[in-house]
């Protein structure tokens, strides 16, 4: 069996993978695992000194990753280029932090001398989206590694150049050959892979029910899992807002990566007194977006038209497709995989729309009466990954801010990943963390040793 490589901008194949054999499939468990333990043992300040030399590659080679994950998922040039910075600077991060996070934690007890050490797990298995598909990958990868883990990565099958390159930068800094293992395989082999006793735990970032199955299969396997899932992200604009600069980073925030993002601003909630003059102003703003100039393709066709049914349903229940709403099919555009920049307003539960992730650049608009209706309405949902509100009252967004049942709340900003700030969700977002010291002892051992 083959992967390929297709480039949604013109539907063309790129080059074609074949996949891991269940003998070579094997062979990198085993690698992986037996130098995962050579691994532990070095110092952690050695493993994160070859971390800050991954970062490093990562620079130096940024335009060439860019790229090729402009080929094979279609996002702009700039972001491209900005995900490979990202993914530089959680390597520094972690090069950095890692072996203060990972020291001995002492804690007076009656014992002569008690503390909690953090050990790795052993090796684990990552298995990640397409969206962001280097910055996904490191945002596991540095911490894991670091904390002196293995990793082998699952990738998305559109994405297998960007899983080939992930490895490379690890090889390329020096990391010991099998370590970090990308594994070219069919989706089903997952739960052989799980199943493993060589494997200790297994991370996914993706859909909820790809969440559901991975949970599942480790469930009984009885191996830690952490999982971020989808997203119905609120965007709440509250009457006292700066609705400037909240139309100006609603676009970015809704947008962006063709608004292909778990936690992009989806659901659009704005407080009647000024959603009219919000709408227009953010109007003006999403028509500006081309697409095939500065909106990029969705990663493939059928993920539009997946986005396109979701749309329809909601017009044909009566909302209004205040711009787009369908896919962009003029000219060139035919043979990629485009969708206009949309606003769907009038959105009412019911609907697809309502309760359903739009994965694609569609802004669903929801109009609520007052503050006590818009947090209802932002938590009337099974997501609880992100949300933001928009307000001149810092206080006010605070209070509203912690209301919200997600697991990143902003006030008077886009809702964003950052290596210093865990990352995660709850509800049928998922569970764990991500990134900063908490994400790092994720896959960690917090062994209690007592000495009299």
């Amino acid at each position: 069996m083959s992967l390929h490589s297709v480039n949604p901008a013109t539907g063309e194949t790129i080059k074609s993978y074949e996949e891991l054999s269940d003998d070579a499939l094997d062979a990198a468990i085993e690698r992986a695992a037996a130098v995962q333990r050579e691994w532990a043992r070095r110092p952690v300040a050695e493993r994160a000194d070859m971390m800050n030399r991954a970062g490093q590659v990562l620079r130096q080679q940024r335009d060439e990753f860019a790229l090729v994950i402009t080929q094979e998922m279609g996002k702009l040039a700039r972001e491209a280029q900005a995900e490979v910075e990202k993914c530089a600077l959680a390597c520094e991060y972690y090069a950095k932090n890692g072996p203060r996070f990972l020291a001995d934690e002492v804690i007076e007890t009656d014992a002569g001398r008690s503390w909690v050490a953090y050990q790795p797990l052993g090796v684990v298995l990552a298995v990640m989206p397409w969206n962001f598909p280097f910055w996904q990958v490191f945002r596991f990868a540095a911490p894991a590694l670091v904390a002196g883990n293995a990793g082998l990565l699952k990738h998305a099958s559109n994405v297998p150049g960007c899983a080939l390159n992930i490895e490379q930068v690890f090889r390329e800094a020096g990391f010991p050959e099998g370590l970090f293992r990308s594994l070219l395989i069919d989706t089903k082999k997952v739960e052989r892979i799980i199943g493993d006793p060589r494997v200790r735990a297994a991370t996914l970032t993706g859909s909820e029910p790809a969440g559901r199955v991975v949970a599942s299969q480790a469930g009984k396997a009885l191996k830690k899992t952490v999982l971020e899932l989808g997203g119905s992200d609120p965007f709440v604009v509250l009457e006292d807002a700066d609705l400037d600069a909240a139309a100006e980073w609603g676009v970015k925030a809704r947008y962006q990566n063709a608004g292909q993002s778990c936690i992009a601003a989806k659901r659009f909630i704005l407080v009647e007194d000024i959603a009219d003059a919000f709408l227009e102003k953010f109007r003006a703003r999403v028509a500006e977006l081309q697409a095939g100039e500065n909106l990029a393709p969705m990663a493939r066709k059928g993920l539009r038209d997946d986005l396109h049914e979701q749309v329809q349903d909601a017009l044909d229940k009566g909302a209004t497709a205040v711009l787009g709403c369908r896919p962009a099919t003029d000219g060139d555009l035919a043979n990629g995989a485009y969708y206009e920049a949309s606003i769907l307003a009038d959105v009412k539960e019911g609907m697809r729309a309502w309760r359903e992730e739009l994965f694609g650049p569609v802004a669903i608009v929801i109009r609520v009466q007052d503050e006590a209706e818009a947090l209802r309405v932002a938590n009337g949902v099974t997501f609880g990954l992100g949300g933001c509100v928009w307000t001149r009252d810092a206080k006010r967004g605070e209070a509203f801010a912690l209301k919200l049942e997600c697991g990143s709340a902003f006030v008077n900003g886009m809702v964003k990943s950052d290596p210093r700030l865990p990352f995660g969700g709850i509800k049928d977002s998922g569970y764990g963390r991500e990134l900063s010291h908490h994400g790092m002892h994720e896959f960690v051992n917090a062994k209690t040793v007592w000495v009299r």
